[in-house]
């Protein structure tokens, strides 16, 4: 009897710490709805979701550089620059018949896959650390993406039909329903995501490369070439949220999403996801996303400063982390 207890505590005990973030992503909501009575409402979700839209993608995209061992310091660049040649070519375009979004959006994201490119190709062929190479993409990015402009925001005009349809796009949503565009884009990339994470050769061999590089090579296989492809489907997946920010605010600002790379990989980490590689799941990686939207959201209806946010933010990382250790023995983070 006393041995069946033991066992049922023991179960108890593994499941709260294999569950830690949907428990604190749970808390986080409970807490939110009794201190602020407009949490849950409607348009403050709403709000929220399409607000993390752009985190998301750079999360996903930090996620699968993550599994291979890497690190994307860029992805906050890869928005901003995303961001600009959206407004350019719309206001460009908006003075040509017949202009289309989705070719836009197609260039936009061809844009970003290069950037990717030459992430992958700073890691994978100069056989520089990942680190040091996406720092200096993260630079040249954002250099660039102030030159674009001048160092100045580019407002969406409103005489042109496609930039009333990227407007449109950004702020309103299903008819009926409220869910925002953005939003329902979002949750079909997650889907394709964890799709490919789990039943393509592709994500397997992603997660195989950071967990025991050495054994993949010794397979047969090239893992430098996921490696690169981590990257270069980063970069997309970032140019991608800066199209989508600049849909939602009808600006683009060179100085956009500075730090979103270190809320990437704090959503990463509080996901359960392993800086060492070849440990995380999109599932998790979403609600450390949550986690970190909520934390700011529920501040900003309480009225408080930024700052204090990056202190909840900082101890919530080291909470997340500390119950990762405690569930993984070999603890290495």
């Amino acid at each position: 009897m006393e041995e069946r207890l033991n066992n049922r505590q023991l179960n108890i005990k593994n499941m709260l710490l294999k569950y830690n973030a949907v428990l604190i992503l749970i808390a986080l909501i409970i807490a939110s709805t009794i201190l602020s009575d407009a949490f849950f409402t409607v348009t403050n979700i709403f709000n929220l979701l399409r607000q993390l839209v752009p985190m998301t993608l750079a999360t996903l995209g930090m996620l699968l550089v993550v599994l291979t061992g890497g690190i994307d310091l860029s992805v906050g660049s890869v928005i901003a620059m995303g961001g600009m040649i959206t407004a350019i070519m719309i206001e460009n375009a908006g003075m040509v018949s017949g202009a289309s979004m989705i070719v836009i959006l197609l260039v936009v994201l061809g844009i970003g896959f290069l950037i990717g490119c030459m992430s992958g190709a700073f890691v994978v062929v100069l056989k520089m650390a990942p680190f040091v190479a996406t720092l200096a993409t993260m630079t040249i990015i954002r250099g660039a993406a102030y030159m674009t402009s001048n160092g100045q925001p580019i407002r969406l005009s409103t005489e042109y039909e496609t930039s009333k349809m990227m407007v449109k796009f950004g702020s309103q949503g299903i008819p009926g329903i409220g869910l925002p565009w953005p939003v329902v884009l979002i949750i079909l990339v997650i889907v394709l995501m964890w799709f490919v994470m789990r039943n393509t050769v592709f994500g397997r061999l992603v997660i195989a490369s950071g967990s025991n590089e050495t054994a993949v090579r010794l397979a047969g296989i090239n893992v430098n070439k996921y490696k690169f492809l981590a990257y270069a489907i980063c970069g997309m997946l970032c140019s991608l949220g800066g199209f989508i920010l600049t849909s939602r605010v009808a600006v683009a600002s060179p100085a956009v999403s500075t730090g979103m790379e270190l809320d990437a990989i704090a959503a990463c980490v509080i996901g359960g996801a392993s800086l060492m590689g070849g440990k995380g799941t999109v599932g998790n990686t979403i609600i450390g996303v949550l986690v970190l939207g909520l934390i700011t959201n529920v501040m900003t209806l309480l009225s408080i400063a930024a700052y204090p946010q990056q202190i909840i933010k900082g101890l919530i990382i080291v909470l997340a982390v500390f119950l990762q250790y405690i569930t993984n023995k070999e603890g290495a983070y």
